[in-house]
Formats: structure tokens, sequence, C-alpha cells
């Protein structure tokens, strides 16, 4: 079995985790809040990826970690066969501080893969307490709800975190996300803001995510303030998709999406515009394959992510998709993005940038 297929396997299966007691465990993962939750990143190969494994699929996963106790490694098995050593990110220095107004760090941003820093600037959402538009797959409210947040990270707290992810821990870039508020902006002024106390205390290229605004003038001042490539997130594409899973945000047509798209790649640049697509929600193969292709060809990063059906959110049970359907879509927008010359290793900053939440940066080359 070679990397691609692999990656795309435990991505979608999950993985079922023996708790090692050790302290080869490493940074422990997530359950609940925004991003890649119910998950732990590990390195296979030199890779690190983010794979679940507090999920209902990943406790019915045929791939197992298990600590050897002969050699202190951790291995990971298929079927109980031995298929690869895996290592994982040490838990960050800046982890073990407070900020001045007396916060643990890791309350204010997070490390994500192994040089990821990241964080939702606003754990609340306009959508997230109401079922009528609330998205089906999101869990921003859990970790907000467990005490292991703030509902919201003021500028001068994310300076000083990421600051010291820097120096401490060799973070190579930032990603400030949000929950939506019930703002025209929609958070793209908060952002603003937040980037312009970071980019004054440290040098860290920044990835901003929010809905589009409904000036796209936001665009020109979240560059300004130092945010350098720019995240809007499609996530589902087919209308009955969209006002299913996500009847708030579908209530914002695809088009506009586009329209915002257009402006913000004259803004940030060819290939700095991403748009995460969560494959596995119902879209169709063709679907994706077409709105990738014409998300490229404006010159958007489609950061294609197999959904991953979190604990206690209504799709909790919704199956993940299966490898095969992920392979095939990775084969064919991997070529598209390599006709194109377009690449995740270009993006400034960001998910996509990362990448450890898909396989689909293993299939550019």
């Amino acid at each position: 079995m070679n990397k691609q297929q692999l990656i795309t396997e435990i991505q979608t299966q999950g993985l079922k985790w023996v708790e090692p007691n050790t302290g080869n465990a490493g940074a422990a993962g997530r359950k609940g809040g925004a991003g890649p939750s119910d998950h732990k990143a590990i390195t296979i190969e030199g890779t690190t990826v983010m794979v679940p494994i507090y999920t209902g699929s990943a406790a019915r996963s045929p791939y197992t970690a298990t600590l050897d106790p002969v050699t202190d490694r951790v291995v990971l098995q298929l079927d109980e066969r031995e298929i690869a050593p895996i290592s994982f990110p040490q838990k960050p220095k800046f982890y073990d501080l407070i900020t001045s107004d007396g916060i643990p760090y890791w309350k204010i941003a997070l490390l994500h893969s192994h040089d990821v820093l990241a964080t939702t600037v606003l754990q609340t959402c306009m959508r997230y307490n109401n079922t009528e538009t609330s998205c089906q797959f999101c869990a921003i409210g859990q970790s907000l709800e467990a005490g292991r947040t703030i509902a919201r990270k003021t500028p001068a707290q994310l300076a000083e975190v990421t600051e010291a992810a820097v120096r401490l821990d060799g973070v190579k870039h930032l990603v400030m996300t949000s929950g939506t508020p019930n703002t025209s902006d929609r958070g793209a002024a908060y952002l603003t803001e937040c980037a312009k106390a970071i980019a004054a205390r440290v040098n860290i290229p920044i990835q901003a995510q929010c809905e589009p605004p409904d000036d796209f003038i936001w665009f020109d001042r979240m560059k300004a303030a130092g945010i350098d490539s720019l995240g809007m997130h499609l996530e589902a594409v087919e209308p009955e998709v969209r006002a299913r899973i996500m009847p708030g945000k579908a209530t914002v047509p695809v088009e506009y999406y586009f329209e915002a798209f257009a402006a913000a790649v004259k803004v940030f640049g060819w290939g700095q515009v991403s748009t995460y697509l969560l494959a596995g929600l119902g879209d169709r193969l063709e679907t994706l394959l077409e709105i990738s292709n014409r998300l490229i060809q404006l010159g958007v990063y489609p950061f294609v992510v197999p959904f991953v059906p979190i604990t206690g959110t209504p799709l909790a049970n919704h199956p993940a998709p299966k490898s095969e359907f992920m392979f095939a879509l990775y084969e064919q927008i991997g070529k598209m993005l390599k006709r194109a010359g377009m690449s995740s290793e270009d993006i400034k900053a960001g998910c996509a940038k990362c990448g450890a939440c898909s396989a689909l940066s293993n299939f550019e080359k």
C-alpha cells in the first residue's frame, strides 16, 4: 500500500487508538470545537496528518495504533498486521504559559499538525444555536461549553500567544478562523483587527477565514492588516445538500461565493484564496470535480477534505465517505492542480498550506 492510499484510508476510516501509557503519545488529540475535531496528529513516513480517533467510525476501524512494549515504538497496524511506525508532534512549549491577563495559552490558540498555529477568534456563531440555521456538522460550541477555550480572543492575547509559539516552537504560519457574527462584514472586521495586532508583534504568514462579507473592500483591508491568504468555505455545493446540511449558510448563494472568490483573488493573488469542500455530505463525485475545476480556473485552491462525523453533532452518525470515493477525487483534482501549476506548497498560510486534514497534497505531484 502506498502512502497516498494509506493516508486516504486512515482519514476516512479513522484510527482505533489504544492510549499508550508513555510519553510517546505527543500532543493530545482534540474532542469537539472548530477545525479538525475528534482528531489526533500523527506522522507517517515523514508526513504529519490529522486522523479521526474519537469518532464512532474510528472505534470500528481496522487500523489500530498500539505501543510496542519491547521497542517503545508506536506502530500502525491493519487487522493486527504492522504497517508502519508512527510518531507524534510533541506537546508545544507555549501550552505551559499563561497570558498577562491570566488565560492559559492553549485556550487562545492550538498547535495543528506539527508547525501550524490555529485559533477561532470568535467561538460563537449567529447560526449555531438555532437548528433552522446551524450547520449540521459543526461543533464550534462544544469546546466553549467544556471550558477548553474562551468566547472571544482579544487581539493582544493573540499577538502574545503567536509570538511565543513562533519563538518557542518554531510555528511556521497562523490560521485564524471565526464563527460568523451577526454583522454585515461576517467577521472580516474583527479578523482585520486581530491581524494588525499580531503583525505588529511577530512576523508570521497569516490566513484568515470567514464567510463572504457584504462589501469586498474588506479584502483590501485584511491584506493591508497583514493577512496573506484567505479562506471562504463552501463546504457543500449541490442546492439540496446545502439546504439540508447547512440551512443558514445555504441562504448565501454559491454564485455569491464565486463573486467573492474573484474579488479576493485580485487582492491576495492567484492560488492564495482557498475553500473547504467537505466530501461525503451528499455531493456527487461529478459535482465536486466540476466545482473544483471551476475554482482552480479562477485561481482558488479547492481544499477537499473527507467529512468526519463529530460526536455530539446532528451528523454524529452520518457515515464518513468511502476511501475509494476520496481516492478518485484526489487523483482527478490532483491532475487539475498539476495542469494549472497550482500547489499547496505555494500558499503562504492556511489549512490548504498545512494539508494535514486531507491527502490531496500527496496527489499534486
